[in-house]
């Protein structure tokens, strides 16, 4: 799987788990909401530094945002 679309669906997972909105989710972190789309979509492509404020802001490491799903 590409590495973006990989980030792209953990971030998604874990900030639905969290119950933000894009939009709330953009509001606390100071991103901007169509980065997050864009980010869940596999459109880009976060430095390490990004992935840390990403995960950060919703109480998750870093790697959780590069890990790999188990399908199944």
């Amino acid at each position: 799987m590409d590495m973006r679309r990989l980030v792209g669906l953990n971030f998604a997972r874990l900030r639905r788990e969290k119950g933000f909105t894009q939009e709330r989710y953009a509001e606390i972190s100071g991103v901007t909401q169509q980065y997050v789309s864009d980010l869940e979509r596999g459109l880009r492509n976060p430095t390490v530094v990004t992935l840390f404020h990403l995960a950060s802001a919703l109480g998750a490491k870093p790697v959780d945002l590069v890990a790999e799903i188990e399908e199944g």
